[in-house]
């Protein structure tokens, strides 16, 4: 009968009243939670048929969803590996405690935020536990091609603070100034010196030892010089010989104009103005500057003059601070100066976010079938957004909005109770009929 359908849909008012107020309470308990999405309840009703003047109340049912794709709004902090996402994209992360008990494959979970910070092992985890991922790079610094669609290339991110790194000298561009008065008929042929510090592949500091000559003519000027190069590493052993020629021209007066390669040199490109050396470690490639432009090797005057010397590599130094760009990388800075890539971070993408009905403890979530399947962009390329660092993000709870929502649903959870308290007050009468 229709009565005790009032009965049914009262309490199911009751039910959904308390289911949404549930999702309130959580929200705004979670009003300060960095990260935190908040749940949204809806009401949809229930239909049991109804024929001439009869009606049977169907009451109503209350469905929740967490709104995954609606995030708050970000805040700056002073913590380089305090990341967020700007747009679309979840961290990739994972449990620490999975990775202090040896899972070489721990599961990869998403996050939107996090305060990560080394840990007593070197990675990077934030208060909740939660370990940061990225991929790994190469010793280069570069990042391997690794599969976009599964988390197999992907493992935590770690710090080595205290290990010592060195970079090797792999190149030299060097500017001179020749005197030109010392190639003249008459001049004393005085050779000049020039030592170079290198650093070898194991952060050792070594010299290369140059010897410039010049060829003194019986008459006239010969505009040449004989470049010798040792390498300390070698023994003193020379690993480079070459016979450099100037311009005496009026509009290219003092620039090179030929160079000729001699054993044990390595052969001079006039097109990159560099020869490459073999050194005790390895190649390097040293630069003089090529035929007819400035920058280089040159010849004016009567002045000895070392103008530019420009090289690469570090001697040993330590981890001082990291940082992470907004495309992902994670790069490393020494006390010497360089900075190395030491991973990347993928920013992971689903076709419907809300579809991760799976949601974990510290805001974290896991793709599922509804949710489609993910694919680890490069921050900022494709759908994906960037990726920020010095930044948190905030809960998306509105709290003036759940305060509205509560008071709505206390009145609409008062009501359904008088509904209940009128159809047991009616149903009395009925008792009372019958006697």
């Amino acid at each position: 009968m229709s009565i005790s359908s009032s009965l049914n849909a009262g309490v199911a008012g009751l039910n959904a009243n308390a289911t949404r107020l549930a999702t309130i309470s959580d929200n705004i308990a979670n009003s300060a939670t960095y990260g935190y999405r908040r749940v949204d309840t809806d009401f949809q009703s229930m239909v049991t048929g109804a024929k001439g003047g009869k009606y049977s109340a169907g009451g109503v049912q209350a469905t929740s969803r967490r709104l995954i794709d609606e995030g708050g709004s970000l805040t700056p902090t002073t913590n380089p590996t305090d990341l967020a996402v700007r747009g679309r994209g979840f961290l990739p992360v994972t449990a620490a405690t999975a990775i202090k008990a040896g899972d070489t494959s721990p599961p990869m979970m998403l996050a939107t935020t996090g305060s990560f910070r080394p840990d007593a092992d070197g990675y990077l985890v934030s208060e909740g536990g939660l370990a940061l991922m990225g991929w790994p790079a190469s010793a280069d610094g570069s990042i391997p091609n690794y599969p976009r669609d599964t988390d197999t290339g992907l493992s935590p991110i770690r710090l080595l603070t205290s290990q010592l790194v060195g970079s090797p000298t792999t190149s030299v561009d060097l500017g001179v100034n020749l005197p030109a008065t010392s190639t003249v008929a008459g001049a004393a042929g005085t050779m000049e010196t020039l030592s170079i510090e290198y650093h070898g592949n194991l952060g050792q500091a070594e010299t290369l030892s140059i010897e410039f000559t010049p060829t003194v003519p019986a008459a006239g000027a010969s505009n040449e010089w004989q470049m010798v190069i040792r390498d300390s590493a070698s023994g003193g052993a020379i690993i480079g010989d070459y016979t450099m020629t100037f311009d005496d021209g009026r509009t290219t007066g003092g620039l090179l104009q030929a160079v000729v390669s001699n054993p044990p040199g390595g052969a001079y490109d006039p097109l990159t103005g560099s020869a490459i050396l073999n050194v005790a470690g390895g190649p390097l490639e040293f630069s003089i500057g090529m035929i007819g432009t400035e920058g280089g090797m040159s010849q004016l005057g009567d002045d000895y003059a070392p103008l530019n010397i420009d090289k690469d590599g570090a001697p040993v130094g330590s981890m001082t601070s990291v940082e992470v760009d907004i495309n992902g990388y994670v790069h490393a800075y020494f006390d010497t100066g360089i900075t190395r890539t030491i991973a990347q971070i993928p920013l992971v993408d689903v076709p419907n976010p809300n579809g991760m009905g799976i949601s974990l403890d510290f805001q974290t979530y896991v793709p599922s079938n509804e949710s489609g399947p993910y694919f680890m962009w490069d921050a900022g390329t494709g759908p994906s957004g960037e990726l920020l660092s010095y930044v948190r993000e905030e809960s998306a709870t509105d709290v003036a909005r759940e305060l509205t929502d509560m008071i709505q649903t206390q009145r609409a959870y008062s009501t359904n109770a008088k509904v209940i308290q009128t159809v047991d007050e009616m149903l009395q009468e009925t008792t009372n009929i019958k006697r």
